[in-house]
């Protein structure tokens, strides 16, 4: 193993973790969240039911104190990287139970795990189109997890005011700075238990995706209609 590298992942794991939390902590006091429709959520979960919030990579950063606006500890599955220890360790410090694996690595243990949190949390979190992409495009484990657990999936979509964009593949953006950030958990979709035909599934998938796209192009319209209204 290159020693630099070696010497990057001790830092990380030893010095950068505590760090990296406080300073999101200090970040997300510059800034003002705006939350609809948790209320739903948390209905249903008392109600006995189950559920999988479900975001895009590019936004997840906005989403990071969801555990702490829901008040509840949420399964989510981060890479099973050396990476992915350090995103890991802080994540647990936010209220998130990390699943480690990924659509490439330790993928099938990973989401017999994460249907075994969703059943003992009765919240997990699912990002579709990560950790690679291709952008906006939800992967099969969506699909699979509710079905398997029959949790109702709960799209979260997160808008930014004024984010900084980044190069990245998928133009991952972060809030800056005192502005605002919408959380926005929308209508429940719910998978049939029952085994599916490929086209079925590929239906459900696809119905889904559309429904996230145009879920976020109105979340991103929040700030245009508002700032009509003078809000």
């Amino acid at each position: 193993m290159n020693l630099r590298k070696e010497i990057k992942y001790y830092l990380l794991n030893n010095f950068l973790t505590s760090l990296s939390y406080h300073i999101y902590n200090l970040h997300v006091k510059t800034t003002r969240t705006i939350i609809e429709g948790e209320e739903a959520i948390r209905d249903h979960i008392e109600k006995g039911g189950r559920v999988i919030l479900a975001g895009w990579h590019q936004r997840f950063y906005g989403g990071c104190s969801v555990p702490s606006i829901l008040g509840m500890p949420i399964c989510i599955m981060i890479s099973a990287s050396r990476d992915g220890d350090f995103v890991s360790a802080v994540a647990d410090r936010m209220g998130w139970v990390p699943v480690r694996g990924s659509s490439s690595r330790r993928g099938k243990e990973a989401l017999k795990e994460m249907i075994e949190g969703v059943k003992r949390y009765r919240v997990g979190a699912h990002i579709v189109d990560g950790p690679q992409g291709p952008p906006r495009v939800i992967k099969a484990g969506l699909i699979t997890l509710a079905r398997q657990t029959g949790a109702a999936i709960y799209p979260g979509y997160i808008s930014y005011e004024n984010p900084y964009v980044f190069q990245s593949w998928d133009r991952f953006m972060v809030a800056k700075p005192f502005s605002r950030i919408l959380v926005r958990f929308g209508p429940p979709e719910h998978v049939p238990q029952e085994t599916l035909s490929d086209a079925e599934f590929e239906k459900i998938r696809l119905h889904i995706e559309e429904k996230m796209i145009r879920g976020y192009e109105e979340a991103d319209s929040y700030w245009k209609q508002n700032k009509t209204r003078g809000v």
